[in-house]
């Protein structure tokens, strides 16, 4: 999910009451909430698309979300006692307990990849020890319903507690419904794959749950470990209120490519000696050959699937090129 999702997680976390825990509680949850996410500067290091093989791993398996909130926990600790020798602690702060800062920062890292698991994109909850990618199809990795109902409960507990009201409840009654929306969201994503099972049973089925519109789902039907060359993926449409949208559509570009060279070569074949295009085949899902501009060849993945931004989510197989061949 976006950093403002997991940011207000942690501010609803401490709202509904966890930051009288100890001091410096809110950032503990909060920083918390976003640590996982340390891993984005491999965009310093990794260049096109190798990142989408780092994302979502390393830091956000069990190891990580032990040492990340301790790492989290000392500093905090450390600050406090900075401060305190300069002069400059704030009279208002609770004193500083380091289990419990430990506590709220493990709380607000485990909060992250449960949320991240949550969209189509991916996450790899058990690296190191394995490299397994796990989907929650359930929610657009930005959804604004979440936005809004966090926000505003954020926003009423912070101005109750202003007033000296009761501003722990709103917290809580906001987790609790943020909990049941997620779980409705699942059950709908849940009766979509299974109507689209049903439509074409011999194939897989991914729910992709599509921005604003949480009662709507992209239907993506790919057959796993197909290889990218010969994979024809179909896109449905699928509503609460209508169910399934029979008409089903294709890449618009490519159904088959033909390889230029002699012998062909296959984008596994060239993923061992390119990194980008290794790192690309490790993370897509429903990968796919679209012909580019020139004779080019372009490796996709049908769950990101946008001919109008092909930079994005996209490789460019080198020294191979294809011609489009009739529809079959």
């Amino acid at each position: 999910m976006d950093n403002l999702t997991h940011s207000l997680v942690g501010a609803l976390l401490g709202q509904a009451g966890l930051k009288r825990k100890t001091g410096l509680a809110m950032p503990a949850l909060i920083i918390g909430a976003n640590l996982p996410d340390v891993d984005a500067a491999c965009f310093f290091w990794l260049d096109g698309q190798e990142h989408l093989g780092f994302r979502r791993g390393i830091t956000h398996g069990p190891p990580a979300l032990i040492l990340l909130p301790l790492i989290l926990a000392g500093l905090l600790y450390g600050f406090d006692r900075w401060q305190a020798s300069r002069g400059k602690r704030p009279e208002g702060r609770l004193p500083v307990n380091f289990k419990w800062l430990y506590a709220l920062s493990f709380i607000g890292c485990l909060t992250h990849p449960a949320l991240d698991w949550l969209n189509v994109y991916g996450i790899r909850l058990l690296e190191p020890f394995s490299s397994r990618w796990f989907y929650g199809d359930t929610l657009f990795i930005i959804d604004v319903w979440l936005w809004a109902l966090m926000g505003f409960a954020t926003w009423w507990s912070l101005r109750k507690e202003k007033r000296g009201g009761e501003w722990k409840r709103p917290g809580r009654v906001a987790i609790a419904a943020a909990l049941a929306y997620i779980g409705m969201n699942g059950a709908i994503t849940a009766v979509a794959e299974n109507h689209a099972s049903k439509r074409i049973p011999e194939v897989a089925a991914i729910a992709s749950p599509l921005p604003l519109a949480f009662w709507e789902r992209e239907i993506i039907w790919h057959v796993p470990e197909a290889p990218p060359e010969v994979a024809r993926p179909l896109w449905g449409e699928w509503t609460l209120a209508k169910g399934l949208n029979h008409d089903l559509r294709s890449t618009a570009m490519v159904t088959f490519v033909e390889w230029q060279g002699s012998p062909p070569k296959s984008a596994f074949e060239i993923a061992s000696n390119d990194g980008e295009l290794a790192a690309f085949l490790f993370w897509a899902r429903t990968p796919f050959v679209e012909c580019g501009s020139g004779g080019s060849v372009l490796l996709r993945d049908a769950r990101f699937y946008d001919p109008m931004a092909r930079d994005r989510f996209t490789v460019a197989l080198p020294d191979v090129e294809c011609v489009e061949l009739p529809s079959e």
